[in-house]
């Protein structure tokens, strides 16, 4: 595989399908590797399953299809946090549901809208760089977290989002399954509380790809210099607590909870399902949503 670009895994049964998606992805710097079933998709998986940094998988096709190929995926632990984009002429909410809870956390529907699918493959290509990048920070993590028992950080960038999340997560006992939702929470008491970014607004910026940019610019103006996220963590017997307060005015938190099928085509709107889901035990949010408690069971013998 070619390390230098983002390497994609694009299976279908369909060749029409696979060279109209290759077509669309050819000049985006990717290295783009396709299969025409499930079970050659597989056997390339299981052969090198640490290459791939995104799968656009059909749903229908024989031998092996697309639902049963994703679980195979979900089960691997090496394979399980690679982003999978399900395509699907089958866009009908309880099939959506379906391929939610199977760990399908993008969604494409037949026929392709080149702009749209571009849009989609970048955020889980960026999704599965930044969790790289944190498991990387993980592995050259400080011991000295063992002795702490509470701590609290003052965060303004997303630079800073990374690095305290990847530090605050060796406190837990599984660091690689918490790391990912600490991430998101202060990004997401970054951008939507200190910054203001609202859902609609944020889907704009990531189709043009201006999120990035958008959030620096915002963090240099001058209303914005004094502005601080709050990390404050205690280490328990039993658990340990993660308190984010932002400086917003909160949001309705109670729709991202959960994963919903109006949103599984966007390229964003799924990390605190995901948090809630896959990184810690209990998530709860406080009052407007401008405070958020995660929680995290620790062995007694901890």
């Amino acid at each position: 595989m070619d390390n230098s670009k983002p390497t994609i895994l694009i299976v279908d049964d369909e060749p029409i399908n696979l060279d109209i998606i290759c077509a669309h992805l050819e000049n985006d710097n990717y290295k783009l590797v396709t299969a025409n079933d499930g079970q050659e998709a597989w056997s390339l998986l299981e052969s090198s399953p640490e290459s791939f940094d995104t799968i656009i998988l059909d749903r229908m096709m024989p031998t092996l299809d697309g639902m049963q190929l994703l679980a195979n995926i979900k089960e691997n632990e090496m394979m399980e946090h690679v982003p999978v984009v399900m395509q699907t002429a089958k866009a009908e909410n309880q099939d959506v549901i379906e391929g939610l809870k199977a760990g399908a956390y993008y969604y494409l529907t037949k026929p392709y809208n080149g702009d749209v699918l571009k849009t989609i493959v970048r955020s889980a290509v960026n999704d599965r760089l930044h969790e790289k990048s944190l498991h990387e920070s993980l592995r050259q993590g400080r011991q000295i977290f063992d002795l702490m028992t509470f701590g609290r950080f003052k965060i303004r960038n997303l630079l800073q989002c990374n690095l305290v999340a990847s530090q605050v997560a060796h406190l837990c006992p599984q660091p690689h399954r918490v790391v990912t939702g600490i991430s998101e929470l202060l990004i997401n008491a970054l951008e939507h509380g200190n910054r203001r970014i609202g859902y609609d607004e944020k889907s704009k910026l990531m189709r043009s790809g201006m999120w990035q940019l958008e959030i620096e610019r915002r963090l240099k103006s001058k209303q914005n210099s004094g502005g601080f996220i709050e990390l404050e963590f205690n280490v328990h017997a039993e658990s340990v607590q993660i308190r984010i307060r932002d400086q917003g005015q909160g949001f309705d938190w109670t729709p991202y909870m959960d994963f919903d099928p109006d949103r599984a085509f966007d390229p964003h709107g799924r990390g605190i399902a995901v948090a809630r889901l896959s990184s810690f035990d209990d998530l709860e949010y406080i009052g407007e949503g401008n405070e958020v408690i995660a929680t995290v069971k620790r062995s007694l013998d901890g």
